[in-house]
């Protein structure tokens, strides 16, 4: 073989290297996720939005709920037997609303127990989708979001303070508009998130009471509600996370860069006891 043969099948191999790499990284997600059924007898459903190493000329692709992810979790709740429980991973900062509220309704339906695993955060749309489950197990250092109600780049609630805050007449007509339908949307949103909450068992007055704190727009659209904060507004968490989850978000790297921010010895650490007598 001449060296240019060599060259060809270097450049073959190189090409091919990053979709053998991909398909083995999927089958050993497939594998995590059929070992966490078969451990809780349920069909296993995850939701992640995080950028991989595939992209378009070179920058990572960000992801966030669309109809298609609502799509294929609808096809795959439609494919569960009724009395089969639904686990779903949820890792998301949000997303259309449309889409959310299409998964958080159909998981309401579900009659078998659901539960949303929550490893990170799963904001705005992922809340929405959160509130359908009959349980909430974050990690410790999970965050849920508002889910107050965005026009474009403005929050909802923040249109409707101008309404306040200034005469009607000094107000163009640009910003009454974008304040009606702020009103019709931030009132849908409570609308929808009571119903999903009184489905859940939630009382009438209780649901109304977190629908209203969740997207009124008191907070901020980014604002952390932590596992402690959840667990005071009366949310069904738990923080008894399974390893496997935490197996399987592994899988779901960050593209690679040149220069990592993050960096750590991914072994767990323990402390070597003491001797008797003191420290060595």
């Amino acid at each position: 073989m001449t060296v240019l043969d060599f060259l060809w099948i270097f450049l073959i191999l190189t090409s091919l290297s990053p979709m053998v790499r991909q398909r083995l990284l999927e089958i050993e997600r497939h594998r995590l996720m059929r070992q966490l059924e078969k451990k809780r007898g349920s069909r296993l459903i995850t939701l992640i939005h995080r950028q991989e190493t595939i992209s378009l000329l070179g920058i990572p692709l960000s992801r966030y709920i669309d109809i298609e992810d609502s799509e294929e979790v609808l096809r795959a709740i439609r494919l569960t037997p009724d009395d089969m429980p639904i686990d779903i991973i949820l890792h998301t900062p949000g997303g259309l609303v449309l889409a959310a509220e299409q998964i958080a309704f159909a998981l309401v339906r579900h009659k078998a127990p659901v539960t949303v695993f929550i490893p990170h955060y799963a904001m705005s749309g992922g809340t929405l989708i959160a509130l359908a489950a009959d349980k909430i197990v974050m990690d410790d250092n999970a965050v849920l979001g508002p889910v107050d109600p965005q026009l474009g780049q403005y929050p909802a609630a923040s249109v409707l303070k101008v309404l306040e805050k200034k005469n009607i007449n000094e107000i163009d007509d640009t910003t009454l508009i974008l304040a009606d339908v702020a009103e019709k949307a931030r009132r849908q949103v409570f609308k929808t998130v009571k119903a999903i909450l009184m489905a859940n068992n939630f009382e009438e007055k209780k649901a109304e009471e977190l629908a209203e704190t969740l997207s009124c727009g008191q907070w901020t659209h980014d604002y952390p509600i932590t596992f402690e904060e959840a667990r005071e507004l009366g949310l069904p968490v738990s923080n008894d996370m399974p390893e496997e989850v935490y197996a399987l978000m592994s899988l779901y790297r960050q593209p690679t860069q040149r220069r990592p921010s993050v960096q750590y010895i991914p072994v767990p650490y323990r402390r070597e006891e003491e001797p008797r007598g003191g420290r060595r």
